[in-house]
């Protein structure tokens, strides 16, 4: 079996705070390699950080303000995400981004919240993770909307990821002329998650991997809390997809990840 590194899971989200450890370590038994951990707001920093310190070399933190934590505060929140790029290293900036399902009452401030990290990315020499997800109806398209605000700022050394990619081809292939992966995670276990019908035509170079736990459980454990060792299943179905043994899909796409962070595998 191949080393995994696991791109993007909420392992501080209280759903853990029972058996944390337990699930960290049947993760790490089953070869997930690296665990990157995407920021929220202030409220997540001291417990995510905490959880890096007890698990050095093995869990990494990321460091931004999360779209469905912006509001009439969220100027104070990046003036804490800029305090923090200043004091130590991070591996991404995130994530960050744009929200069109829950509430559309600060859209303006999301966008400004999203270009203004943007900016710490470039000042920082950091990747992104970006959260983009649509609205209700699919009538505002955040992932398109993240794509129009990546290029006009128009940094050439922009890249990251799409975190918990679910869009078409069109939106595939937009995301990655934009030198940015796409996040696969349990969506493409869904019997209608979509991703199987065009993700056999993008080259694996562009794809990493991700649980987004504790959410989206991939299938057979949808509805239920997701974990760590659950990407083993996502694995598989992207094995499955392009037709390619396992150990393949897990090995390069590891070498994918560490590519973005501009260390050699």
């Amino acid at each position: 079996m191949g080393k995994i590194i696991e791109t993007h899971a909420h392992i501080y989200d209280e759903q853990f705070d029972v058996d944390r450890n337990l699930m960290l370590f049947k993760a790490f038994e089953k070869n997930i390699s690296q665990i990157w951990m995407p920021n929220c707001n202030h409220e997540t920093i001291p417990k995510m950080l905490a959880i890096e310190a007890e698990f050095p070399g093995q869990c990494f933190s990321m460091m931004g303000l999360h779209p469905c934590y912006v509001n009439e505060t969220y100027e104070q929140e990046l003036k804490i995400v800029e305090d923090w790029l200043e004091k130590r290293k991070f591996i991404l900036i995130g994530e960050i981004g744009l929200d069109f399902y829950w509430d559309l009452s600060f859209v303006n401030q999301q966008e400004k919240a999203f270009t203004k990290q943007l900016q710490l990315a470039k000042k920082h020499n950091l990747p992104i993770c970006i959260h983009s997800r649509n609205s209700k109806d699919n009538q505002m398209n955040a992932i398109q909307r993240c794509c129009d605000l990546i290029e006009d700022f128009a940094w050439k050394d922009l890249r990251g990821i799409f975190h918990c990619f679910s869009g078409n081809l069109y939106d595939a292939r937009r995301v990655i002329s934009l030198n940015f992966l796409l996040g696969i995670g349990g969506v493409v276990t869904f019997k209608n998650g979509g991703l199987d019908k065009f993700l056999s035509d993008i080259d694996l170079k562009h794809i990493v991997l991700e649980t987004d736990s504790p959410y989206l459980a991939p299938t057979p454990h949808r509805g239920k809390r997701n974990e760590i060792s659950f990407i083993n299943l996502i694995a598989e179905k992207v094995a499955e997809i392009k037709r390619v043994p396992i150990e393949i899909i897990q090995n390069e796409t590891s070498k994918n990840a560490l590519n973005l962070l501009k260390i050699q595998y």
